[in-house]
């Protein structure tokens, strides 16, 4: 999960999600956004963090594949989902 945002005020709303399509790991990826502006990508919890947890877990040449292409937690698209929406939430605000 990427860090939470301390130096700006929490989100009006709970979480927030989108599903985008990934070209880095040829999928469809839902981004989830909390109040507090972490993020997750459910993609990456679903593959590359399990991956990470546990290195004896057999998976196809494919996801392999794309697990290596992963950038998580430095994925510029759900980065930049969340500064969009900080954005918009600041804009709302003012």
């Amino acid at each position: 999960m990427a860090e939470a945002r301390k130096d700006i005020a929490p989100a009006g709303w709970q979480i927030t999600a989108i599903t985008l399509s990934c070209d880095r790991v040829s999928d469809y990826v839902t981004m989830m956004v909390k109040r507090d502006w972490s993020c997750e990508c459910a993609w990456s919890n679903r593959h590359n963090i399990v991956a990470l947890q546990n290195p004896k877990r057999k998976f196809s040449r494919d996801i392999k594949a794309r697990i290596a292409k992963c950038q998580w937690p430095d994925c510029k698209y759900v980065l930049e989902y969340r500064d969009k929406l900080i954005a918009e939430e600041t804009a709302i605000n003012k």
